[in-house]
């Protein structure tokens, strides 16, 4: 049994369990319900969740994957809007999975819509479990008995806002599933984590969609289309990478509201979980204070970063010289990251981001002898010492590299260190050992002075004049 397959996508070991139904019945409530916590994003407004999103669930001991779709209206599915792609995700993640969890309004019944994709789930010959939710106390049981004309077998009453029945649903979900292992094994190491990160609609769907080879992310005129985290593997120069599309970063993370505010909870989890972090700029478009803000955020997250240029086929050559410029101006505190020129609608020049990934990669993970650093660090301190700071030159005794991924530096001195000198410290630890494509920590810790003990010295004192 293998999920959903794309080019240079690798079997899963563990069951898929697509959640389908018409908006606003709950999938995505009832996804955080079985979760245990609310990583779904939930708005009480039809069509928050898009795109096809998968969680690992865990009940009883036996892994599964979670597919949230988009809600379903086949009335729409024949037409070329946003809505009816949202619906041809939904059709897609059924084909993709082993097992279906109908989702239907119990307060509702059954309407046109449910009756026509209970017709297609039953062609579909994949097990289905029919949750009727919003049964929120006993007086709401006697309704479930209509959801019987589905011809899905017995309705299983749940409430996802208040988690009544969710243990006996998850019982009867487990008994449609195949055999299982107890546990998901996984690899050593697995898929290096790619987080694709940039304000709204400057490519990043687009740009994973042309790299899976088919629409994996709905991508629309409309800024803002992709919600939740949304995640391919996908074979690129013979690696397999698990690449991740995130909801556009629009402002301060504070000032987001709704659904926008769990938009970028998400995003900032994401790059949490993410080695490498491709910010994508729309190179159409002069740099925005908000470019620079996620910039600042994938370095204050310690993540290795390879800027790409999205659009490139739009700048003219003129632009394209005025542009560098404006780059190496603005993202002064960037300009070690690797950049890349492409076309996500296009396709030029995406084979050039796998060199750039490993490159930024190699430079979050490396590590510089403490022997040959500190050689380095002595010349480097004797052609420019620290600056002397209330009357007193603060010395550096030695330094040893604490961590990477990113690099980390601890330099022990005699004295506090100015935040300039510091800054001159990591910009020639680029110079000498590299360290492309990685942010660079470099802190400071002051040696205390030894306190002498004047009952000692008077004892000394004593002892040489006997």
């Amino acid at each position: 049994m293998t999920s959903e397959t794309s080019s240079g996508s690798v079997p899963v070991s563990v069951p898929v369990v697509a959640v389908v139904g018409r908006p606003n019945v709950g999938k995505s409530t009832l996804v955080n319900r079985i979760l245990g916590s609310r990583q779904a994003v939930v708005e009480d407004v039809p069509g928050v969740t898009r795109d096809r999103v998968t969680y690992d669930a865990l009940w009883r001991g036996r892994a599964f994957t979670l597919v949230d779709t988009g809600g379903w209206e086949p009335s729409i599915e024949k037409t070329e809007s946003l809505a009816a792609r949202v619906a041809g995700q939904a059709r897609v993640a059924v084909d993709a999975a082993d097992a279906v969890l109908f989702v239907v309004d119990a307060t509702v019944g059954v309407t046109d819509a449910d009756a026509t994709v209970a017709a297609v789930l039953r062609r579909s010959g994949k097990p289905v479990v029919v949750a009727a939710n919003k049964v929120d106390d006993t007086k709401a049981e006697p309704e479930v008995a209509a959801l019987w004309s589905l011809g899905l077998g017995e309705p299983v009453p749940v409430s996802a806002l208040h988690g009544r029945g969710s243990g006996d649903l998850l019982d009867v979900i487990l008994d449609a599933l195949p055999d299982a292992p107890k546990e998901a094994d996984e690899a050593e190491g697995g898929p290096r984590r790619v987080a694709l990160l940039g304000r709204p609609n400057v490519g990043k769907s687009s740009l994973l969609n042309k790299l899976a080879g088919h629409e994996r992310s709905l991508v629309d005129p409309v800024a803002g289309t992709t919600r939740d985290p949304v995640d391919e593997l996908i074979e690129l120069g013979g690696t397999t990478w698990r690449f991740v599309d995130t909801a556009g970063i629009r402002r301060r993370f504070r000032e987001n509201q709704g659904a926008d505010y769990y938009a970028a909870l998400r995003t900032a989890g994401a790059l949490d979980r993410a080695e490498v972090a491709v910010v994508l700029i729309d190179a159409s478009e002069p740099l925005t204070e908000q470019d620079l803000r996620i910039v600042s955020m994938v370095i204050e997250a310690g993540r290795a970063l390879v800027i790409a240029y999205n659009k490139w086929d739009l700048v003219d050559e003129e632009r394209q010289h005025y542009l560098d410029r404006e780059i190496d101006r603005q993202l002064h505190t960037a300009r070690w990251a690797p950049r890349v020129n492409l076309s996500a609608a296009t396709g030029r020049h995406t084979d050039r981001l796998v060199p750039a990934l490993d490159k930024a990669l190699a430079g979050w993970e490396t590590r510089v002898p403490t022997g040959r650093l500190n050689a380095w660090l002595t010349g480097l301190v004797a052609a420019t010492p620290p600056p002397v700071r209330g009357g007193r030159q603060p010395k550096i005794l030695f330094a040893t590299q604490a961590g990477i991924r990113p690099p980390h530096f601890v330099l022990f001195a005699s004295g506090f260190l100015e935040a300039a000198y510091r800054r001159f410290v990591e910009r020639r630890l680029r110079e000498e050992f590299g360290f492309e494509g990685s942010p660079i920590q470099v802190s400071v810790r002051v040696r205390a002075k030894r306190e002498s003990r004047p009952g000692r010295r008077s004892a000394a004192r004593t002892s040489r004049r006997r």
